[in-house]
Order: structure tokens, then sequence, then C-alpha cells
């Protein structure tokens, strides 16, 4: 079968797109453009009749562990150790290079 998608096809897009192709990549893009368009049309031929739909191939499963409340650091003995609190929080410069 010959590929449904010319030269000029290819380089048209490419212009749309502002991209600039040498001949041999317009040559290159255009036999890998047809190919796609080829399967893609094997595949709008395929039967899939009874076949249900889906998003993913396999089922999705909620890896994230469960929150679990346990103890944390102390905020007064870690603002202790920064260079820097104010007001219970850690104070840092408003712009980068400026001290506080």
């Amino acid at each position: 079968m010959t590929s449904p998608l010319r030269r000029e096809d290819v380089a048209h897009v490419a212009k749309l797109a502002r991209l600039s192709l040498s001949d041999a990549e317009l040559d290159q893009f255009t036999l890998q453009l047809g190919q796609i368009l080829e399967h893609a049309n094997d595949m709008s031929s395929l039967d899939l009749e009874g076949v249900i739909p889906t998003a993913h191939p396999f089922g999705l499963i909620n890896v994230v562990r469960d929150d679990v409340v346990r103890p944390s650091l102390d905020r007064d003995e870690v603002l202790a150790m920064a260079p820097d609190a104010e007001d219970g929080r850690f104070a840092v410069p408003r712009i980068m290079g400026e001290a506080p």
C-alpha cells in the first residue's frame, strides 16, 4: 500500500509549526508519519463489538499509604536550631541575598 501522506503535506505541517526541516528530514518524517497513519487505519478496521472502553489497560490501585498520626519534631526545638525565627516561624530574607 502506498502512503496516503505526501512529502508536500509534511512540508506544509512543518511550515505551520514553524519547523525548519532538511530534505532528508522531510523524507524521513514522510515515511514515518505515513506508517503511523497506516497503523491507525489498521486499528480503525478492528471489530471492537463487545469490547468495553477503558482509559487504562490495568485497574488503578491507590498506592498512597494511609495517613497515620504520629509524633513529630517539637516546633520550639526546631526553631531554636534555625538561624533566625520570628513569631513561631522561620525568618527568611524577603529578597534573595538580603538580610532579614
